[in-house]
């Protein structure tokens, strides 16, 4: 019997560790996941998984993945380098940080600027037999 935690795939014996939380985060052709995961100790560590979608020669695509293991002893190091690195490319070239930013925003919005009432309102037009245009 394997011990709780543990798969066996193919011969091999692999260690997952419990997620405790997720968190994905979709930026261009990127996903991001910061997943929060407990040792055998219960103590709590994070992987910073970059993903992203690359394609065989015969079409068939894989997701090439890369992971970092952060520890809370480092989480304070961690967050003043990243920190610092951050602010240094928002000084330099702070149009082209300016830029992506609306252009994310302008994206979320054409999806989730909805409201109910206009719903309501679409629902009525059509409901009327008027014709609604796009």
């Amino acid at each position: 019997m394997m011990e709780e935690g543990k798969e066996k795939t193919e011969g091999i014996v692999t260690t997952e560790r419990e997620e405790i939380f997720s968190k994905a985060v979709r930026a261009g052709k990127r996903t991001y996941f910061f997943d929060v995961k407990a040792t055998r100790r219960n103590d709590y560590y994070l992987t910073i998984t970059e993903s992203k979608k690359r394609f065989h020669k015969d079409g068939r695509f894989f997701y090439e993945k890369h992971k970092i293991f952060l520890y809370k002893e480092d989480f304070d190091k961690f967050i003043d380098g990243l920190t610092e690195a951050v602010d240094f490319i928002k000084e330099a070239k702070p149009e082209e940080v300016a830029l992506e930013t609306t252009e994310q925003q302008e994206n979320t919005q054409t999806y989730t600027d909805v409201e109910f009432e206009d719903l309501e309102k679409v629902e009525a037009t059509t409901s009327a037999g008027d014709e609604i245009e796009e």
